[in-house]
């Protein structure tokens, strides 16, 4: 194989590693954001229950 072919073989998977690791922290974001709205919500409802 050539080098010009494994090079662009080597740019490809680092390209793809590269969206791969911005798609897991975009989730990563996205629990996070899920598990605090969660939480605020469930202190709003305790909060309005003891009433």
């Amino acid at each position: 194989m050539s080098n010009f072919r494994r090079a662009k073989r080597e740019a490809k998977k680092a390209a793809y590693a590269e969206r791969q690791e911005k798609q897991q922290k975009n989730v990563i974001n996205w629990i996070f954001g899920i598990l605090i709205a969660l939480g605020v919500l469930y202190a709003v409802y305790t909060v309005v229950s003891l009433e």
